[in-house]
């Protein structure tokens, strides 16, 4: 199936040249690649995923919905992921004030500054710049893991609200630890947006 230079993200993209036009879930390409891999090389794939997610973000590859993806012949499109040049951090830095657009701490507080896109260039976010910000690095590694922390909060939120209309013994523990939880949420200003109703 594939020359032994080939690297692996060309290999899982001549599979899926071979499987045009479907919508493929991730149980079965990553099996299916794994064993053609090993096969040809005698070596484990190690994360498949890792190399679909980078196929998808170039545009190679369509996402259907979580897990599934299609490729689709003639339609692929090459994604360039913008980067500031220097010149523009510089000037998104001297604009900010050499600050933090968020805490306002900078390098007089001896904070690492970092200039960050404000629409992510994985989304299709612009190097121009009216889409940068100066960011201290505590809360660009904030910004980069919102998702993951709106996904966590709503999850206390759901597990608050059965909770409380559970009758389970324990009630009262597992309520006490879920408001617990969110308010250091709510100490921390991590995802404001979203409310939950606090009844002590």
């Amino acid at each position: 199936m594939a020359e032994k230079t080939v690297s692996q993200k060309e290999f899982v993209k001549e599979w899926f040249r071979n499987n045009p036009n479907r919508e493929i879930a991730s149980a079965e390409f990553k099996s299916v690649i794994e064993g053609l891999y090993e096969k040809a090389f005698g070596k484990r794939f190690e994360d498949v995923d890792r190399q679909i997610r980078a196929l998808n973000q170039e545009g190679f590859l369509v996402r259907i919905k979580k897990g599934v993806f299609k490729y689709v012949p003639g339609a692929e499109h090459h994604r360039v992921l913008e980067d500031f040049t220097q010149a523009e951090r510089n000037q998104i830095l001297k604009r900010d004030g050499y600050k933090c657009v968020i805490c306002g701490f900078g390098k007089a507080e001896g904070v690492d500054l970092q200039v960050d896109h404000i629409k992510a260039k994985e989304l299709g976010g612009k190097a121009d710049i009216s889409n940068g910000q100066t960011l201290c690095a505590k809360h660009n590694f904030m910004k980069k893991v919102s998702s993951q922390t709106e996904t966590g909060k709503k999850m206390f939120i759901r597990l608050l609200e059965a909770s409380r209309e559970s009758d389970e013994p324990n009630k009262a523990e597992l309520v006490a630890f879920c408001e617990d939880i969110l308010e250091v949420f709510e100490k921390h200003g991590i995802n404001g947006h979203i409310e939950w109703i606090d009844r002590k």
